[in-house]
C-alpha cells in the first residue's frame, strides 16, 4: 500500500515547483481560490486545518474542481486523516510524524506527506517506505544548506520544504536534487483571499510555476 501511494504523491508533486499553503476563513471563497491557482498552474493545493472552514473548503474544491489536486495541510492525528479522507483530499500533509499517524496512514487510502526536522526523522521513513516528505520547519531547521548535506547520505527520499520559504530563496531549494518542489503561501496571502483578488492570485501562482524551471 505505501508503495502504491508514495507514487500517488510522486505524481500530484512534481506537476509544479510549489505548492500553495492556504488558510481559509470561509468556505464559499474556496472553489474561485483553486480555479485562479490552476489558472496560474498550481494544481496541488494544501488546505491546512486551522480554522473551521477548512474541511468544507476541501470538500467544495474536491466537488467541483477537478483540476486541483486538493490536500489538508497540519494533519496531527489518524482522527483528522480519515476526516480528510472522507472530505475528499487527494493527499495529506503533517508538520511532522508519530508513530500513531504514521501507523495509520498505512491503512488509508490517501497519500501521506509527513514532516521532518532530522535526518534521523528522514531514516524512520525511509524505513516505512517512504520517498517524500515535507522538511519542515525550513528557514529556522537548517534551510539549503542542511537539505544539500542530506542528499548523499539520504538519497532514498526527497523533499517538499515549507517555512518561511519566498519567491526569491525557492530557486535556492528546486536546485536541489532532493527536492520536488516547495511549499509557500506568498501567492495566497489572507489580504488576496479576503480582497477575492482571484487576478492577483492567479498571476502570482504562474509566477510560482515558473521558478525554477
Amino acid at each position: 500500500m505505501i508503495e502504491f501511494l508514495q507514487a500517488s504523491l510522486d505524481t500530484i508533486l512534481n506537476r509544479a515547483p510549489v505548492v500553495p499553503v492556504v488558510v481559509i476563513d470561509d468556505a464559499a471563497q474556496a472553489v474561485p481560490l483553486a480555479r485562479a491557482l490552476v489558472a496560474g498552474g498550481l494544481t496541488a493545493i494544501e488546505i491546512t486545518l486551522r480554522t473551521p472552514a477548512a474541511l468544507e473548503a476541501i470538500r467544495a474544491i474536491a466537488a467541483e474542481v477537478p483540476a486541483a489536486d486538493v490536500g489538508a495541510g497540519t494533519v496531527l492525528d489518524p482522527a483528522q486523516l480519515a476526516q480528510v479522507r472522507a472530505a475528499g483530499a487527494k493527499f495529506a500533509v503533517s508538520p511532522g510524524a508519530t508513530a500513531r499517524l504514521l501507523d495509520a496512514a498505512a491503512g488509508e487510502a490517501l497519500p501521506l506527506l509527513p514532516g521532518i526536522g532530522t535526518a534521523s526523522e528522514a531514516m524512520a521513513l525511509i524505513e516505512r517506505g517512504y520517498r517524500f516528505a515535507k522538511f519542515f520547519p525550513a528557514e529556522p531547521a537548517g534551510g539549503v544548506p542542511y537539505l544539500s548535506a542530506l542528499a548523499s547520505p539520504l538519497p532514498q527520499l526527497r523533499f517538499c520544504p515549507t517555512g518561511g520559504i519566498t519567491p526569491a530563496s525557492a530557486p535556492n531549494y528546486l536546485a536541489l536534487p532532493n527536492v520536488v518542489c516547495v511549499g509557500g503561501s506568498w501567492m495566497v496571502t489572507r489580504a488576496r483571499i479576503a480582497a477575492a483578488d482571484w487576478p492577483a492570485i492567479s498571476a502570482a501562482a504562474a509566477q510560482a510555476n515558473a521558478l525554477g524551471r
